[in-house]
């Protein structure tokens, strides 16, 4: 391309994709490095932005945006509900996305009230050519790369065809990462974010176990096989999900992780790392993980939705089980069956959180001791114990 405007090169520009940007799987990083790089190459670029769809139950699209003389404009995730949204309808990003071909126009010719608002933004700003370009991925999805400039006359041929080519590889190294995020978003909102991780780092075979020092929480919904056989399957749903939303509040806040829901019941732990002084935090942060979601619950006025957590804290077999063909990523041993028999008991002795003296003992402030219990499947006497009310941590 020398040949016809030797005052900029993209091929520095896709070196540098290859051997650094490649590596950077923060979306606005890349956007403001490639932005800086084909500036500096030489090209008339004033601002450039970059932007992927993204398969997530919370995030559809992240990106990032680049300007001259503003180094790096930051960019939030783009919450679902994109598509139906003034700023999106109508805009150049909607009609690229939709069509998938390129979008051209300049903004030295007159706009009218069919041109989206966001060009006359930029036009008021004194960009004069805007260029975008479709990310097509091979497994669907994709995102964009929008080029604009606020040289007088706008962009020229040779520009246009700079910026293609760029893409060309831009798009290769953008699917790549796309797969790594929807891998890493499958496997936080499945298995959790710890875990989703110990999962991508490669512990996938069955077996494959460790054993960790943990507060174990288990929670379930009192009677919930009466309620779901008098409730319409949508408010049944309605109300699952509700318990779902504060327990995984509560736990996720206070450093816990949800290992799985199981029917209207959840398994979570808190991992200990290092001494026993870790062994004590993690104690305090699970009583105050239940007593914010039954905090939570009450202040939510819903009388329907009453549910136990019996906590307790030990030694347990962390990692994948299952069939040959069929794994699962959870937590086995002891605690955490007693803590299932715990939180059986919450029902009858009318306290919404119990545990046992392997974390009253640890706590830094003071439990009641409820009563002692032989609790099925163990021979010995269990002291059981609630959180009191006075001088509790949160």
């Amino acid at each position: 391309m020398n040949s016809q405007n030797p005052a900029w090169e993209p091929e520095s520009v896709i070196e540098w994709l290859i051997a650094e940007g490649r590596f950077d799987d923060d979306v606005s990083a890349i956007a403001a490095g490639l932005g800086q790089r084909i500036h500096d190459a030489g090209a008339p670029l004033w601002r450039f932005r970059l932007g992927m769809r993204t398969l997530h139950p919370l995030i559809a699209a992240v990106g990032g945006i680049w300007e001259r003389d503003g180094a790096e404009v930051q960019q939030a995730p783009v919450t679902h509900g994109l598509d139906s949204r003034p700023s999106y309808i109508g805009s150049p990003m909607q009609i690229i996305a939709s069509t998938g071909q390129t979008f051209r126009r300049r903004l030295t010719e007159p706009l009218g009230n069919d041109d989206h608002l966001v060009l006359h933004e930029l036009r008021d700003r004194g960009a004069t050519d805007y260029f975008g370009v479709p990310l097509v991925f091979s497994t669907g999805g994709g995102g964009l790369a929008i080029f604009t400039t606020d040289r007088a006359g706008g962009f020229s041929d040779y520009d246009l065809a700079g910026f293609r080519h760029i893409v060309d590889v831009l798009q290769l190294i953008a699917e790549i990462q796309y797969k790594n995020r929807v891998s890493i978003a499958v496997a936080e909102s499945y298995l959790g974010p710890r875990t989703g991780r110990r999962v991508l780092d490669g512990r996938i075979t069955r077996g494959h176990v460790e054993t960790i020092q943990a507060a174990i929480l288990v929670s379930d919904i009192r009677n919930w096989t009466g309620l779901s056989s008098r409730l319409p399957p949508d408010q049944m749903l309605s109300l699952v999900n509700r318990y779902f939303e504060i327990m995984a509040g509560a736990i996720e806040d206070h450093g816990g992780e949800i290992i799985k829901f199981i029917g209207d019941s959840v398994l979570a732990i808190f991992e200990v790392d290092g001494d026993e002084q870790s062994a004590r935090q993690v104690c305090d942060q699970a009583v105050a993980a239940a007593r914010r979601a039954v905090a939570r619950n009450d202040d939510g006025g819903s009388g329907a939705l009453k549910f136990g957590i019996g906590l307790h804290f030990g030694s347990v077999i962390y990692g994948n089980i299952g069939a040959e063909t069929r794994i699962d990523f959870t937590v086995l041993g002891q605690p955490v069956n007693v803590a299932v028999r715990i939180e059986g008991l919450c029902g009858a002795r009318r306290h919404p959180v119990l545990y046992s003296a392997e974390i009253a003992n640890r706590l830094s402030s003071p439990s009641l001791l409820i009563g002692s219990e032989t609790l099925k499947g163990h021979d010995d006497d269990f002291d059981i114990y609630a959180p009191d009310p006075q001088g509790m941590l949160e």
